[in-house]
């Protein structure tokens, strides 16, 4: 039977890239600090934190852009 399936593969990040995630609990600006087979480190270019979560991010497109975005009120 024939179906629209919609189909994902994990981004393979590299280390030093600038990533902006659109949507969800971990949206905005980070940098890649460090990449395994599981995780991938992130640290945000405004506050400094820095995380290591289970690989999520799927690529979506390759966008030209101001990183970090500035807020309106700057």
């Amino acid at each position: 039977m024939m179906a629209d399936v919609q189909l994902f593969t994990q981004y393979p990040f590299q280390i030093g890239q600038k990533v902006h995630i659109i949507d969800g609990p971990r949206k905005g600006d980070w940098e890649v600090i460090a990449v395994d087979d599981k995780k991938v480190g992130l640290r945000c270019p405004v506050t400094g934190f820095e995380a290591s979560w289970a690989r999520f991010c799927y690529f979506v497109k390759e966008k030209g852009m101001e990183w970090p975005e500035r807020t309106k009120a700057e």
